[in-house]
């Protein structure tokens, strides 16, 4: 028996979520009131590790201030389920992010996510989470 099946907690588990950014310190500003974070430890100029706030589980976000230079099309991104997406989009416009105009969203359906970029580029959605939507899976087309 594993060390993980006597404690009943699962063999692996997502710990923290690396991104890669120019300036620790300022991506840190964005990502903790985004997320209602704060840092773990105390942060490290070109490193930091955020938390949930109040004990809240969820896996850590860890700024790696080594330099960012996201693609265009990044093969791994963030989906933030939010209950009010409209809101949550405005206030995370408000504290850095920015829309991304050009993205190829589907012509003839209605998607349920907004593509933003943090002060990095770094490109994460904001999906329309409200209890009661529809049937369909959060970040799919309705």
């Amino acid at each position: 028996m594993t060390d993980a099946a006597k404690t009943g907690q699962p063999p692996l588990t997502i710990g923290s979520i690396v991104v890669h950014v120019e300036d620790a310190t300022r991506a840190m500003a964005f990502w903790a009131p985004a997320l209602d974070y704060e840092p773990r430890y105390d942060p490290e100029p070109d490193w930091v590790i955020l938390q949930p706030r109040d004990g809240r589980p969820g896996p850590n976000l860890s700024l790696d201030g080594g330099g960012a230079n996201p693609p265009a099309f990044p093969e791994i991104h963030l989906d933030l389920y939010a209950v009010d997406q409209g809101a949550e989009v405005e206030r995370l416009v408000g504290l850095g992010a920015r829309r991304v105009e050009d993205w190829p969203y589907p012509k003839d359906e209605e998607v349920d996510f907004v593509v933003l970029e943090d002060p990095d580029g770094n490109r994460f959605c904001v999906i329309d989470a409200a209890p009661g939507l529809d049937d369909a899976e959060p970040g799919q087309p309705s």
